[in-house]
């Protein structure tokens, strides 16, 4: 019955407010302002990004104003029209009148929300859009308007006048939003700025828009509520009394109204200490330590020391930046069990611990620049963070840790980057640091065996026979150490009937030996590292020392391990001089600096151009970007690298593209890679790939306006720059995990026959969509003056072409049934020599080197991995730079690619699975002009439908219940 009191009183009021078409215009007024926002005043299409932040960046302020036209009658017109005493003097308890004015003020409030689902939906429909936040975004929505509507429904009820209550309610909730933002917690240190934050409406509002729903925050939009309609139903119940008669009823309502706002108050208070009662919406789980983090946390062994330097008073930007790393570091303590220790400290206030941060960690404050509206002045401040493990440490930036985007001519957006990676990947480097001072084994989680399969000693030439004795020294030396981790073994594979030698041929592809060119006497000498599901070889050194084996195997154990920095050796173009006047635009001057920066990260890289044919014996993985005209020896060297089970990754393209400050050229290209790549199934085809679906190339336009001229940059449809995403991604390829869209710039498709070879797995990575065509021409310079597709016309038949692709499996060598190239180079050189120095005596005097062995893997481990990207351009620093016109930040997705890909490689399953938790770019498609406008209108549309639909229903009901009375009085 109760509740057909309060429910028959809601619907009363909104009938009240659809009976007049103000209410139309109203709702029609603040869903054009949003629109209009969300489109024009926010740039969605300029920012480039599929989220719908822009709709609710500006909702708390909007919300003001709405909730303030909802409320302002609602008891104020109830006191103006005189029924104020027929409320007081009805049976029906003033918590049901005030239940029912709130219910229906938040009808209104839900329905005006709901008009705005077609934004969402469109940016759903353009791009991958993370609905966590928008849900997010709805539920604090609604609950931050429900809180001002309890405000509103309060000083509506002390007044009788309609604009008093609507100014004092913009007003009262203008100051609650306030209390958090930026504009006053900029004035106070993290502390004040963190206690203004609980108390702000607007700082709640921004973590639930996040997407994640943490308790305290829906506790303190309910206590707001609570508070106010508790308040808001005592004035009402006190305006029943006598005015100068006091009862114990009276005294029992202000009890239970104190007793009440106390417990909404003190409710915040102790919820403040529950950090872990909420719910991560996100795609991934952004916001939340991952799986991955929790199992490095597992492994720690001693305790490990998490130090927040941050100073009270630092740049506008950074300030609201703090408590997210100090929420993050406070999860890592609790996942950490006790082993890990947080600490947060202001080193401008006191001098020892800046003195150790400075001397000890290389941490130094960084000068911002603050201004305000009177003066600009120097901050010196602190954003660092400090990770100790034992003696290891390792240090995170301001720089390491934020992203900077510019939202405008003179805007930035500062956000954190993906600290959970940044963090987890220092702690990662702490332990790879302190496990490397100690136990070799200790990180080695499977047994690995050392089989030698070595010809006796009769069969082998003096050197090797004698070195022998100190391969086996150095072996029983690390079997002590290993503690039943490690164990060796010889075999020659010439005993018996011959079967280990076939078996060593057909599975790994060793076949024997020799010294000499046309000697006939063969030998086995071939030294590997097997574990249940892995084999590698160790190089035999070329000095033959027992130091320098030493050094190999432990390099070759590494690989077992998860505790140490891995090794990617890079091999990149040759770069010619540059002009002196113009050194980064030279033509043909390809460089990597992006790249090279965000490897060395994690990982140790080694450059390297092959040039001796082989690959160092510490590298895990080879890569190769955009390699030029390889020769024989340095072909040589990646095929026996491939052969003994490791990975090669190739961005390589027959094509290569020359950018100047006046001009953009494509020329052919030669890599040495063409018959190699051929061997093991993949060819190109002819020409370039370009797609309708695209990243726009950044043009600068001069124009002159009144006289003046002005320079912008004009972005333009550019085929060249296939836009991949979607279909174009394959789903269940491990590297590409987490990563939305690609791009690739300049790319030539890919022709895999692996029909020779039935061991190989083809993994089809990168695919244009359904309308790319080829081009075979080298004019790849956009029109100006052609707004479709830039002046480039589509030719043939349109379809999808394959970009990138990775093969595992058994590779069959180059070289097979071919001599080394070093051996044949050796032997050359020696024949020379021989006729040359005949007589010579130093010919008769013993070595202990043996030089070149004629020796060549024919067919490699099942661990083997090729994978290849069909660009020369696409990781330049040159291209991104291009690419990242577009947002206004650096460009990371291809870079993360082929991070990903390393990892995906060296099986770092945990790490990659951190750095793609959705911090990727979500970014929409290239759309013309009139295809944004089509979009736009469509939204208005849609909305503007919406409001005459709710119109009719209104007239409906309204004839309806006309006619209802009509037939009661007839």
């Amino acid at each position: 019955m109760q509740r057909n009191v309060f429910s028959r009183i809601a619907k009363k009021e909104i009938k009240i407010f659809f009976a007049s078409p103000v209410a139309f215009i109203f709702l029609a007024c603040f869903l054009a302002v949003n629109l209009f926002i969300f489109f024009w005043v926010e740039a969605f299409f300029a920012r480039n990004i599929a989220d719908v932040k822009p709709l609710f960046e500006w909702m708390p302020v909007l919300l003001i104003f709405l909730v303030g036209a909802l409320t302002m009658k609602m008891w104020s017109e109830e006191r103006r029209m005189g029924t104020l005493e027929f409320v007081m003097t009805s049976p029906v308890a003033s918590l049901q009148f005030v239940l029912g004015k709130f219910l229906a003020c938040l009808f209104l409030l839900m329905l005006a929300l709901l008009l705005t689902l077609p934004i969402p939906l469109t940016v759903a429909y353009l791009g991958s859009l993370d609905w966590g936040p928008v849900i997010g975004a709805y539920l604090a929505t609604t609950l931050l308007g429900a809180a001002y509507i309890s405000i509103g429904l309060l000083v509506s009820s002390k007044s009788d006048n309609q604009i008093v209550s609507l100014l004092m309610t913009i007003l009262i909730c203008f100051c609650f939003y306030i209390l958090g933002s930026d504009v006053l917690t900029a004035f106070v240190g993290n502390v004040g700025s963190q206690f203004l934050k609980l108390l702000g409406t607007g700082s709640r509002f921004d973590s639930i828009t996040r997407g994640v729903i943490d308790a305290r925050d829906l506790y303190y939009y309910l206590s707001i509520m609570g508070i106010f309609l508790v308040l808001n139903t005592y004035t009402l119940e006190s305006q029943r009394w006598a005015e100068k008669q006091k009862t114990l009823q009276h005294s029992l309502w202000r009890s239970i109204a104190f007793l009440a706002v106390s417990n909404f108050i003190l409710g915040n208070l102790w919820l403040q200490q529950v950090n872990t009662a909420r719910v991560d919406l996100t795609e991934g789980n952004i916001y939340s330590i991952s799986e991955a983090t929790k199992n490095y946390l597992k492994t720690l062994q001693e305790p490990l020391l998490l130090r927040g330097y941050f100073s009270a008073k630092t740049h506008p930007l950074l300030a609201p930046l703090v408590p997210e790393v100090q929420n993050l570091l406070k999860e890592y303590e609790i996942a950490g069990n006790g082993k890990i220790k947080t600490e947060l400290v202001d080193p401008l206030s006191n001098p020892e611990l800046e003195d150790e941060a400075n001397t000890k960690y290389g941490i130094k404050p960084v000068p911002f620049q603050v201004s305000d509206k009177y003066q600009a002045s120097l901050v010196n401040s602190y954003f660092n963070i400090l990770i100790q493990y034992g003696d290891q440490y390792e240090v995170l930036s301001f720089q390491e840790l934020i992203e900077v985007k510019q939202t405008g001519e003179t805007d930035l957006d500062v956000k954190l980057r993906n600290p959970e990676y940044d963090i987890t990947r220092s702690i990662k480097k702490t332990l790879q640091g302190y496990q490397s001072t100690g136990d070799l084994f200790a990180t080695i989680r499977k047994p690995v065996n050392f089989i030698g399969y070595v010809s006796t000693k009769d069969k082998l030439p003096e050197p090797l026979a004698n070195f022998q004795q100190e391969i086996q020294t150095t072996l029983e030396t690390f079997k002590q150490d290993a503690q039943e981790r490690f164990s060796f073994s010889f075999k020659p594979p010439e005993e018996g009937d011959g079967s280990l030698a076939q078996k060593l041929m057909d599975e790994f592809g060793f076949r024997p030996m020799s010294t000499s060119l046309f000697s006939n006497n063969t030998f086995y000498y071939y030294l590997t590292l097997q574990s249940e599901d892995q084999m590698i070889q160790v190089a035999l050194p070329e000095d033959l020392s027992q130091e320098a084996f030493k050094r190999n195997l432990e390099a070759g154990l590494k690989r077992f391990s998860s505790g140490f920095t891995k090794v990617v050796n890079l091999v990149l173009p040759p770069s010619p001089p540059a002009h002196p006047h113009q050194q980064m635009m030279a033509p043909g001057n390809k460089n990597f600096g992006f790249l090279e920066d965000l490897l060395e990260q994690e990982l140790t890289i080694q450059k390297n151009d092959l040039s001796n044919g082989t690959v160092p014996s510490d590298t895990d993985v080879l890569m190769l970007i955009a390699p030029k005209e390889l020769s024989e020896t340095q072909l040589f060297a990646i095929d026996q690298f491939l052969m003994k089970g490791g990975t090669v990754i190739a961005a390589t393209s027959p094509y290569s593209t020359q950018l100047s400050r006046a001009n953009l050229t494509a020329s052919k290209h030669t890599s040495g890679l063409e018959d190699w790549l051929q061997h093991q199934g993949i060819t190109f085809k002819e020409g370039m790939v370009l797609d309708p679906q695209n990243a726009p190339f950044p043009i600068p336009v001069k124009r002159q306006v009144g006289g003046f001229t002005f320079q912008e940059m004009r972005m333009l449809d550019y085929p060249y720059f296939v836009d991949i995403r979607d279909q174009g991604l394959n789903p269940e390829a491990g590297m590409l995990a987490g990563l939305q869209q690609i791009t690739l710039n300049w790319a030539t498709p890919l022709d895999i026959n692996n029909t020779n070879n039935s061991f190989i797995k083809v993994t089809e990575l990168l695919s244009s969509s359904k309308e790319s065509w080829l081009s075979n021409s080298l004019n790849i310079l956009p029109n100006l003056n052609d707004p479709s597709q830039s002046g480039f016309t589509p030719v043939g038949t349109p379809q999808s072409y394959l970009v990138a692709a990775a093969l595992e499996g058994r590779f069959n060598s180059y070289f097979k049934d071919k001599d080394s190239p070093l051996y044949t180079a050796e032997a050359s050189n020696t024949e020379e020599t021989t006729d040359t120095d005949e007589n010579s005596e130093e010919n008769d005097v013993e070595s202990n080197e043996i030089g070149q062995i004629n020796s060549v893997i024919t067919r490699s481990a099942e661990s083997a991995r090729l994978i290849v990207f069909a660009s020369n351009e696409f990781v330049t620093d040159q291209t991104l730079q291009l690419v990242s016109s577009a947002t206004r930040t650096l460009y990371r997705n291809s870079m993360q690619l082929l991070q990903n890909t390393v990892d995906w490689s060296l099986e770092d399953r945990e790490l990659l699975s951190i750095r793609n938790r959705g911090h990727f770019s979500r970014t929409l498609p290239n759309l013309e002009r009139q295809e944004q406008l089509f979009w736009e209108y469509l939204n208005y549309g849609l909305i503007g439908l919406g409001i005459i639909l709710l119109f009719g229903i209104n007239r409906t009901i309204k004839a309806s219940t006309l006619q209802r009375y009509q037939s009661a009085l007839n």
